[in-house]
């Protein structure tokens, strides 16, 4: 059984189809914490992989919010176990800054469908076996990682180049395959000052999502599936989620 960890650090910002994929298999426990509402957060040696959500607060300002101060101290002990760990959004930006790169405002903000693309090392690891060449996502973001040292860029964007990194058992993921059409209503309506600002429609932005949602969930569930079946061997259980 693959004890697997998911810390939600946002009310909105739910782990969605990554959440069904895990969900779906029975050799998986999930557990999911919701650290912004206070969940203590578990000891690292208790869990075989982590997940690791987004949030509308900065990685470079994580340390201004006890929840996510703790939360660093335990990806500090997940890297140092080398437990593997995916981060999505600010979770990737989070991993980016622990391993030593740069995290910082994007030329712009990205909100809505974007098609991004498998970099050369991208189109080769079994990470994305499976994964067409070019990859409908959304976005809803203003701040970039850079690849930390010796890591890899997986996946790249027009805009916003640097969508996805390895390094070793960590993996980070800018863009959102895993968020729902209804999920993304429920953004366009908390985060309305942000689609202002870019000159953008709610409901552009939840048609651009509706458009993508079953080829990204489809890519969701591919992504978690090599994931995990690169990292364990597998028997069959009782899924707890």
């Amino acid at each position: 059984m693959i004890r697997a960890l998911a810390i939600q650090n946002c009310e909105l910002e739910t782990f969605g189809s990554y959440g069904d994929a895990l969900c779906a298999r029975d050799d998986v426990a999930l557990e999911v914490v919701h650290a912004y509402r206070g969940d203590p957060l578990p000891e690292a040696d208790t869990f075989d992989v982590a997940l690791i959500g987004g949030t509308p607060i900065s990685a470079y300002e994580a340390d201004a919010h006890e929840f996510l101060r703790n939360e660093l101290d335990l990806l500090r002990e997940l890297l140092a176990r080398q437990i593997p760990v995916l981060g999505i959004c600010c979770g990737a930006q989070m991993l980016a800054m622990l391993l030593g790169a740069t995290v910082e405002r994007s030329g712009a903000m990205e909100i809505g469908g974007y098609t991004a693309r498998l970099t050369n090392e991208g189109a080769i690891d079994p990470l994305l076996a499976h994964f067409p060449r070019e990859i409908p996502v959304f976005h809803w973001h203003g701040d970039t990682f850079g690849i930390p040292a010796g890591g890899d860029l997986l996946v790249a964007g027009s805009g916003c180049r640097n969508q996805m990194f390895r390094a070793g058992a960590v993996v980070g993921v800018q863009f959102h395959l895993e968020t729902t059409a209804a999920e993304a209503k429920t953004w366009a309506v908390a985060y309305a000052d942000e689609l202002a600002a870019a000159g953008l429609s709610a409901e552009e932005v939840i048609a651009e999502a509706a458009a993508s949602e079953p080829s990204r969930s489809r890519l969701a569930h591919i992504l978690l599936g090599n994931f995990l079946d690169q990292h364990f061997t597998c028997g069959t259980s009782a899924t707890v989620c």
